[in-house]
């Protein structure tokens, strides 16, 4: 049993898994789900591109950044009054109207100059909040250091701050974050001639063979035999036919829609954080029997005083003496579960859920049936 700390209350949870004979029986082949093609893949060049930048909140109601202690948004003021022909050097700004942010936004694929994008932007100072502000027109960058768009505009924030006189203050949501709907304007398009491609490549966004090989199949039974050919378990490559040359676009049209049969390796993923897990449909176990218990150690804290008698000598003192009084007692009603050889995800959670197994405790019971080698899948922490 692990070890305890002395509290008021402290419950500690015990579990104990028993593991019968395994026996090597093929496991039982899942229903595989059939999806459309773009729903699993990603295209050669169909693509988002990330856009920064960097820019000023105005127009907020005093809960702008303090400029003595943002140095960075006092010298962006005093560029910015520069540029407008107002010279502010050696003068002692105090506006707490403004705010530094940082400005982000994501550029759809085949942007065209002057179409509009979401903007969103998050205070990088001490701003209590930007609502009512407005973003000074802002330059965006992309990866490669150049300005593909320019930003500007009143900002909508999902959460407000307010404070009294006397120091209370409520805040809901994060009022230092906010977006502009449709408040960034493409600049400059992004060159890719996707027509004039001679081959494309299919991205799986899960990775793995058998999917590669059925994506490959159904393009093949679509456009034309040796049209596909699976490059690696995340990657199928697609030679233009004759047909499609310079219309590339119809041939990705064509393929996209096709129904293809997924499948994916046995794999859980634990967020140990929440408490939360999530397992595939192709997780099977081995014949293996478990038991969970709950040991619950109760430390009740009564302190007594103890006082000086009529005849104490000199300085003898009133003092707290502690007394601990210290219970254990388990769960009599600990029930014991055995899963069959093959189980399936629904024979394992329905067993487990017999025993009252919480989240906590079937983490643990996962991962000493997986190191028992009784669980057939892989297990991903977070």
């Amino acid at each position: 049993m692990g070890a305890f700390s002395l509290s008021k209350f402290k419950q500690c949870s015990v579990t104990i898994i028993l593991l019968a004979a395994c026996f090597f029986v093929p496991a039982i082949s899942a229903a595989n789900s059939v999806v459309r093609l773009k729903d699993i893949v990603a295209f050669e060049g169909v693509r988002e591109n990330m856009l920064i930048g960097y820019g000023l909140v105005v127009g907020l109601n005093g809960t702008g950044d303090k400029l003595q202690n943002n140095a960075f948004t006092e010298q962006s003021m005093v560029a910015f009054l520069e540029r407008q022909g107002v010279n502010t050097r050696g003068v002692s700004l105090k506006s707490k109207n403004v705010a530094a942010v940082t400005v982000t936004a994501t550029m759809p694929p085949f942007s065209r100059a002057g179409s509009r994008i979401d903007v969103s932007l998050s205070a990088m100072g001490d701003a209590k909040s930007l609502q009512g502000g407005t973003l000074i027109a802002t330059p965006l960058y992309a990866a490669d250091g150049e300005v593909y768009a320019v930003a500007q505009g009143a900002i909508a924030i999902g959460g407000f701050e307010a404070s009294g006189a006397s120091g209370s203050s409520i805040t809901k949501g994060v009022p230092t974050n906010g977006a502009i709907a449709n408040g960034g304007v493409i600049e400059k398009e992004i060159a890719f001639a996707l027509n004039d491609l001679g081959s494309v490549k299919v991205a799986l966004r899960n990775p793995d063979l058998s999917t590669a090989r059925n994506v490959s199949d159904a393009i093949n039974a679509r456009i034309g035999p040796s049209t596909s050919t699976v490059l690696d378990p995340g990657t199928v490559q697609i030679t233009v036919p004759e047909n499609y040359r310079n219309s590339v676009a119809y041939l990705l049209a064509d393929i996209e829609k096709i129904p293809v049969e997924t499948d994916q390796a046995a794999k859980i993923v634990i967020d140990e954080a929440s408490g939360t897990i999530v397992m595939g449909e192709n997780v099977r176990i081995d014949r293996v029997a478990v038991a969970q218990g709950n040991l619950v150690v109760r430390v009740d804290e009564t302190p007594q005083v103890s006082q000086p008698g009529p005849f104490a000598p000199e300085g003898a003192q009133t003092t707290v003496v502690p007394r601990s009084n210290i219970s254990v007692s388990e769960d009599s009603n600990a029930k014991m579960t055995v899963l069959e050889t093959g189980a399936t995800l629904k024979d394992m959670v329905a067993g487990l859920n017999a025993l009252g197994v919480g989240p906590r405790d079937l983490i643990t019971i996962l991962h000493t049936v997986k190191a028992a080698g009784a669980l057939q899948a892989d297990i991903e922490t977070r």
